[in-house]
């Protein structure tokens, strides 16, 4: 059973995967909706909203299968990853990718499969919208095109809820830097919340994302450094 080769972009691709921090969250209305559509649109059992992390496809949606995820070499969806292609397979024991694969020869019996990929703005593909049958079929072009455009919709749902993550940390950082901030008046240390003491540098990194940078101003070097 040959497994999908890795897109020359991997690395980069499961960091963008990362930062979205979707992998194992709970079940949402909004990815369940779309995947009860896709079935109904091509009319099988089974459909999927297929993330592709490192060693597996975890399933953020899914209708018509209880595993949340298997293994990435069995994954049909990783080969629409590193294709960056839709991906459809009329039958896979006639497929040579897919033919000794356990998703086909095992209880689930996977005969057809079509998978659209999600891809981000960085044009990296996350994973696949995909619906699955056990029996051997074709999917008529309309029908592929409505998933193309249910698998925009989820991309459209991933990147909101990720902007308003960052929405919601954003206004916890300028809450938390609206404060008053207690400050050691000889070493000019930062208390935090749990009463530990950092340097207004490594305060600034944790609590607001700030990088410091280091020089001397006027007054200083006029005062400290006036033969320099």
């Amino acid at each position: 059973m040959p497994a999908a080769p890795r897109p020359l972009n991997e690395e980069e691709r499961l960091a963008i995967l990362a930062r979205y921090r979707i992998l194992d969250t709970t079940g949402e209305a909004a990815y369940d909706d779309v995947v009860a559509l896709a079935a109904a649109i091509v009319n099988v059992p089974v459909a999927l909203v297929s993330l592709v992390d490192r060693d597996r496809q975890w399933f953020k949606a899914r209708v018509g299968l209880d595993v949340e995820e298997t293994p990435r070499a069995m994954s049909f969806c990783a080969w629409a990853v590193y294709e960056d292609a839709n991906l459809v397979v009329a039958d896979a024991t006639e497929d040579e990718r897919f033919a000794d694969n356990p998703l086909v020869q095992g209880e689930l019996g996977v005969r057809f499969y079509a998978g659209v990929p999600l891809r981000t703005p960085e044009k990296a593909v996350l994973g696949t919208l995909c619906v699955i049958d056990r029996e051997r079929r074709e999917i008529t072009p309309e029908q592929l095109a409505h998933l193309e455009r249910l698998a925009s919709l989820i991309m459209h749902v991933i990147e909101s809820r990720r902007a308003a993550d960052e929405l919601a940390e954003a206004l916890e950082r300028t809450r938390v830097l609206g404060e008053m901030i207690p400050v050691c008046a000889y070493c000019r240390r930062i208390r935090d919340d749990e009463q530990f003491w950092h340097t207004l540098e490594k305060y600034l990194e944790t609590h607001a994302g700030t990088q410091v940078s280091h020089g001397i101003c006027p007054a200083c070097a006029s005062q400290h450094f006036a033969d320099l």
